[in-house]
């Protein structure tokens, strides 16, 4: 239900408001005046579509992340998936003169995906075996080299890498059908597949050891944990740039609903993930309107809250 309004409400709220029965007549070709049909399906629909694929891509990506490290404040971008999309966009700016959102998606997304091998070759996969500690710090160390690039390329010109610093703050605008059509299909398949994660994730909980007396191949789990999380989170961050707090804040949401079940807790977090998403971007539409407001920055002060009372109640981080 949630979802379902936060849909319709991102269908008729903006500069133009338009009623649910006019929504429901551009969605279905009835009589509407033109302006509203021009709203509705050609500017927030596709918003809408980016909406729900970005927010149950990160959501469900920091659900995987979460348990595949029990670290209840881990986000996708710890494994670097985030730093890689970002330095790839930079390169695709600084050196091939891409400013356009749909040409440098595939950079993104290639960024992410290489990034995340780099990650699991330093977390031991080369030795037969991978520690999720040495994938953290691998993550970790990736992201402070690779921002550390991307910084000194946006501060040597400011003004012709604008268009970076615009796909760093999360933004939605100008992402039509050219930008999410190339990307779904990963994203899509992504979120399939890390529903079929869920028991095998619950049953890592208890332990390598007890997972493998259970017929789980720990080993599987986690290569198919770190694909999901590179699929998930770059798809995402391809679509509409690097968004804070949505895969730290949702998965702890459905966890106080479902409990620890990991299978509920991915699949109420692919729900949840949108309407976050989708709030957020209302917001940005509205409250500095006739301007906007990156979804990145809204979900941002939304999220910082949720961090501090999640460091500061423990009870409520448990995995």
């Amino acid at each position: 239900m949630l979802l379902l309004v936060a849909l319709v409400a991102s269908l008729a709220i903006g500069s133009r408001p338009v009623p649910p029965t006019g929504v429901w007549a551009a969605l279905t070709g009835g009589d509407v005046p033109a302006a509203d049909e021009a709203a509705v399906v050609g500017l927030r629909l596709p918003r809408t579509v980016l909406g729900l694929l970005v927010g149950a891509a990160l959501a469900m990506a920091g659900a995987v992340v979460q348990a595949l490290t029990r670290n209840p404040l881990a986000d996708p971008g710890i494994l670097g998936v985030t730093a890689g999309s970002g330095f790839a966009v930079a390169m695709a700016i600084a050196v091939l003169g891409v400013t356009s959102p749909s040409g440098y998606v595939w950079f993104a997304l290639g960024g992410a995906l290489v990034a995340t091998v780099v990650v699991w070759v330093v977390g031991g996969a080369g030795r037969g075996r991978v520690d999720v500690a040495q994938l953290l710090l691998g993550g970790m160390a990736l992201t402070a080299v690779l921002s550390g690039i991307v910084s000194a390329i946006r501060l040597s010109d400011p003004e012709e890498f604008s268009a970076l610093l615009v796909w760093e703050s999360g933004s939605f605008q100008s992402r039509g059908w050219d930008v999410i059509t190339p990307v779904a299909p990963f994203v899509i398949v992504g979120l399939a597949g890390t529903l079929l994660l869920g028991r095998s994730l619950n049953a890592v909980a208890l332990g390598d050891d007890v997972a493998g007396a259970l017929g789980t191949s720990v080993a599987a789990t986690r290569v198919g944990s770190v694909v999901a999380i590179a699929v998930l989170a770059g798809g995402a961050t391809a679509l509409a740039g690097p968004i804070a707090f949505v895969g730290l804040m949702v998965p702890h949401a459905a966890r106080w609903v479902t409990g620890p079940d990991q299978r509920w807790v991915l699949a109420l977090s692919a729900v949840l993930g949108p309407v976050l998403v989708l709030v957020a971007d209302i917001l940005a539409r509205v409250v500095m309107w006739p301007g906007e407001v990156p979804v990145g920055i809204v979900t941002a002060f939304l999220g910082a809250p949720v961090l501090i009372v999640l460091v500061r109640h423990r009870r409520m981080v448990g995995l």
